[in-house]
């Protein structure tokens, strides 16, 4: 199977930009695991993963996962294959990454928070064939969801589970730990370069996904030309090499934990930290390691303001903020302005990252999220809706084309006519501006288009959410809009108009979520019951209006509990 084999669910980039992609070496014709292989062969005995309880040096990395790799073959899985991953920060995650990318097999990136609504989508959206998923976390048994949505599949049949010690499976799910073990790592490394060679450069590496702004999340398809580039382009823009040690907190499965810390670290020969969201524990290995770079989202900007914060600092060269406009006093707690760097990042998983160089002046660095980090990435600010350039230093929507930025979504032809210009620009739905400071143009960002709420990096789409609370019979009408919160940046609020005018309570409107199997990040935590919703001349709902309300209700309600104190 090749690219042309989905049926024409793809969309190809035109022959004219791969070319010059080729042409300016933004693309490489190597596949992504010989990618690792060949650091591996330079830094054999250099740290590839530190987690909190495992590592392993890149040889290690290696040859396990070429073992993984041949045992996933011997599954009777086949090239482009792809499989649901719900996995969480550890490092069988990493060796179930680079294990399904040495056979062949497309990881397909969710969540261990999602849940039926969105997995079952996914997986029949993509045609799924096997399912690797936890066995336990904290609250919910990952691997009975996953027999549970095996059961009845069209397509799946292999599940294979990560850190089962107890072995209750009754012999239908094969344990990751395992999987090769007893596989010779010549004979591993034989078949993964027999598979190796029938890859097309062009051929899907991962399925990530999008926050989208219509239904669940749509999905995006990262190819083996550009994407492990891309992780590369952004470790060079910082300037890691194999003595950076990267600490990552968000999850390793996003876009930004592949492209900023699994395929950026190791592109070096750079160890990846493997932390987790958990801030005090993170701070602790960060410490323990010395990490010298990290990405720290905006759902972490208070942990560092913390003095946990503390043990980690002296170590860390170069910080990484993003997600949220960065206040001065955060600004200031990571970068001194000498042997502590602080810079941001705006990205996503549809492709373009702009990163602040390291030699920017500290306005640029404050107020802006840099540069683009390829040199063919484009950029345009347009006029929302049209293709029509805003004045220099006007506000807009930022459009972008570029080596990693996709030309479409996966099985989405009616949405991409609506996401991309007629000559290819992704629209990214962002409100941005270009600012020069000391000669060079900065990308500032200032604003959505696209109705989303960023729940510490979690992208709510408020439309979606409103489709499934307006299943509830008590709700007759609902606008979703992102409060303020000072620890994850933005929560879900709903405001809801009873169909009866009795007000359910925030338990109820729970449960009905729960039921309908939605990922409990996506839950409103606010419920505001009214009369009608507010409308704009054309009736439209006025969320700004709403937005404005609910951000003064808690900034007096916040106001209220320091008098009480």
């Amino acid at each position: 199977m090749t690219f042309s084999d989905w049926g024409g669910r793809l969309v190809t980039f035109p022959e004219d930009q791969a070319r010059r992609y080729r042409e300016s070496g933004m693309w490489s014709n190597d596949p992504t695991g010989q990618r690792l292989h060949q650091i591996a062969t330079r830094f054999p005995d250099r740290p590839a993963v530190i987690s909190a309880v495992d590592s392993m040096s890149f040889a290690e990395l290696d040859r396990r996962t070429d073992q993984i790799a041949a045992g996933l073959v011997g599954l009777g899985f086949r090239r482009l294959d792809p499989v649901i991953f719900q996995l969480t920060n550890r490092l069988e995650t990493v060796l179930a990454w680079y294990g399904c990318v040495k056979a062949g097999i497309v990881p397909v990136a969710t969540l261990a928070a999602h849940r039926m609504h969105e997995i079952g989508h996914i997986s029949r959206k993509v045609g799924a064939v096997g399912h690797i998923t936890e066995a336990r976390t904290a609250g919910f048994d990952l691997l009975a969801f996953a027999r549970e949505h095996a059961a009845g599949h069209p397509s799946v049949r292999i599940l294979i589970s990560v850190g089962d010690e107890e072995g209750e499976d009754g012999g239908n799910v094969t344990r990751l730990e395992q999987l090769g073990l007893a596989i010779d790592p010549d004979a591993a490394r034989a078949v993964v370069e027999q598979i190796e060679a029938q890859i097309d450069p062009l051929d899907v590496v991962a399925f990530q996904l999008s926050g989208g702004t219509t239904g669940v999340p749509k999905v995006i398809p990262r190819i083996h030309t550009e994407y492990w580039n891309n992780g590369l382009f952004y470790a060079q823009r910082l300037g890691w090499d194999e003595h950076t040690k990267v600490a990552h907190l968000i999850p390793i499965i996003h876009n930004a934990g592949i492209s900023c810390g699994l395929h950026a670290a190791h592109s070096v020969g750079a160890c990846l930290v493997l932390a987790t969201a958990d801030a005090p524990s993170a701070f602790e290995l960060m410490a323990r390691t010395e990490s010298t770079a990290v990405l720290i989202g905006h759902g972490h900007y208070q942990a560092v303001l913390g003095p946990e914060f503390d043990a980690a600092r002296p170590f860390l060269t170069r910080v990484v903020l993003s997600g949220a406009k960065v206040p001065a006093e955060l600004f200031e707690r990571v970068d001194d302005g000498a042997e502590h760097w602080a810079g941001q990042l705006f990205g996503m998983s549809e492709g373009l990252f702009t990163v602040t160089p390291p030699d920017s002046p500290a306005q640029a660095r404050r107020t802006t999220v840099g540069t683009p980090v390829a040199a063919d990435d484009e950029v345009r600010i347009l006029e929302p809706g049209t293709e029509h350039a805003v004045p220099e230093g006007g506000i807009g929507e930022l459009c972008c084309r570029g080596p990693y930025t996709i030309p479409g979504y996966f099985d989405a032809p009616d949405h991409n006519r609506q996401a991309f210009t007629s000559d290819g620009f992704y629209r990214t739905g962002d409100l941005a501006s270009l600012a020069v400071i000391d000669g060079e143009r900065y990308l500032s960002i200032e604003g959505r288009i696209k109705d989303l709420i960023n729940r510490g990096g979690e992208k709510v789409n408020a439309e979606e959410l409103e489709l499934l609370l307006l299943e509830h019979p008590g709700v007759a009408d609902v606008a979703v809009v992102a409060m303020p919160d000072p620890r994850l940046g933005e929560k879900a609020c709903a405001y809801l108009v009873a169909t009866h005018g009795d007000q359910l309570p925030l338990s109820a409107i729970q449960e009905h979520l729960a039921n309908l199997g939605v990922a409990k990040f996506k839950w409103p935590e606010r419920l505001e019951w009214v009369p009608s919703l507010p409308r704009t001349t054309v009736n439209k709902i006025d969320k700004k209006e709403l937005r404005a309300e609910i951000a003064a209700k808690l900034s007096a309600e916040a106001d209220t509990r320091h008098l009480v104190v």
